[in-house]
């Protein structure tokens, strides 16, 4: 009986002049691919536990740390695997420089991108629920960040599957990169004639009545420009909820306009003055 067990662990499934597959070989590689597996799954579930819900670690750096570790454990997984059916690594390489060097002309892109993934993982100026703004003024927070790409949830619950390369290449605003808290402001115009301190005094009140606008530094009003047909106001305002501020813009403009309402004070039409000249 283990004569026969013997030999059929020794039976050759694939046999050449360079290397010959057993059933051995198939098992024991189906083995480590099967343990890397697990061991990545063990590690996913410690850094769960006891690193993601740590609120002194950096969310962002630790999913850098796990998604090293993934590739390099899946890399060695897979060198072990092709040494184990007997596939020399470097006989691999030698024999298949030429195809190599045409799959990099054909795949430099795919490349671009894994070298700079590598460079945000390292680097860390891109990290996890960052909010970020891209080239073409799509705005959204970072899901998930690989060695190749990154996903990105829109405000919209769009799910955008990112180059990394866009990151090194493009011009990208990071709204969480140096503060918490970002200023942005809201544009309004006010008729000619209209009370000037009244108008401050009404935009300052709109914004402290907003749960999500801060405190500190407090919203203030600048007077921006004598328009055409209106008197233009910018009011300030700082939040830490940078990827709903359209929703706070959209709330503060809503109370802009009931107070203005109440206030009598009229957002004019733009309008010109046509004289006509008889002869």
């Amino acid at each position: 009986m283990t004569m026969k067990f013997k030999e059929i662990l020794e039976y050759s499934l694939l046999n050449t002049d360079n290397f010959d597959i057993t059933v051995y070989n198939l098992i024991a590689t189906i083995l480590i691919l099967l343990f890397t597996r697990i061991l990545i799954g063990v590690i996913y579930k410690i850094f769960k536990r006891r690193i993601y819900t740590n609120n002194n670690i950096d969310l962002g750096k630790s999913h850098s740390i796990y998604q090293l570790i993934k590739y390099l454990l899946w890399t060695i997984a897979i060198v072990l695997s092709l040494e184990t059916i007997g596939i020399k690594i470097t006989f691999l390489l030698a024999g298949s420089a030429a195809l190599l060097v045409g799959l990099g002309l054909g795949l430099q892109q795919v490349f671009k991108d894994i070298v700079s993934g590598l460079f945000l993982l390292f680097e860390g100026n891109l990290k996890i629920n960052d909010i970020v703004e891209l080239d073409d003024g799509e705005i959204g927070r970072v899901k998930e960040i690989n060695f190749r790409t990154t996903k990105i949830e829109t405000r919209d619950n769009i799910i955008l599957v990112v180059p990394n390369a866009k990151f090194i290449d493009s011009n990208v605003i990071n709204w969480s990169h140096i503060q918490k808290k970002t200023r942005f402001n809201v544009k309004v115009g006010v008729a000619y004639g209209s009370d000037v301190a009244l108008v401050q005094k009404v935009l300052l009140d709109c914004a402290a009545l907003h749960k999500d606008i801060s405190k500190s530094p407090r919203p203030f009003v600048r007077f921006s420009d004598f328009g055409d047909s209106s008197l233009d106001f910018q009011v300030y305002f700082w939040t830490d909820k940078s990827f709903e501020v359209e929703n706070i813009k959209s709330d503060l403009r809503f109370e802009i306009d009931k107070q203005f309402r109440i206030n009598k004070i009229q957002i004019p039409f733009p309008q010109r003055d046509v004289h006509m000249i008889s002869k």
